[in-house]
């Protein structure tokens, strides 16, 4: 494929391409020199969709958010004993 750089000096990555890696606009473009052309390496934004929920499908454990502190420290204290549990043979 052949694209002609524009008056701005841009290049437009062909659509066929962009399809292929995922591409959607305020991906990043990062671009280096190397040896004799130009490599481009492109990064997806950061996502801003939430993840609320995301793992509900996965559990049956159900705690209200006034809950969490108390879950939290429980989760942390039976992880800790699984660690020091000795090994079974």
């Amino acid at each position: 494929m052949i694209h002609v750089v524009g008056p701005k000096g841009q290049v437009v990555i062909a659509k066929d391409i962009r399809a292929q890696l995922g591409v959607e606009r305020g991906w990043i473009a990062l671009q280096r020199i190397v040896d004799d052309h130009v490599e481009i390496r492109l990064l997806p934004p950061e996502h801003r969709d939430s993840l609320k929920g995301r793992l509900a499908p996965h559990t049956t454990a159900r705690v209200a958010p006034q809950d969490w502190p108390d879950a939290r420290e429980q989760a942390w204290g039976e992880a800790a004993r699984e660690r020091e549990a000795p090994a079974a043979p």
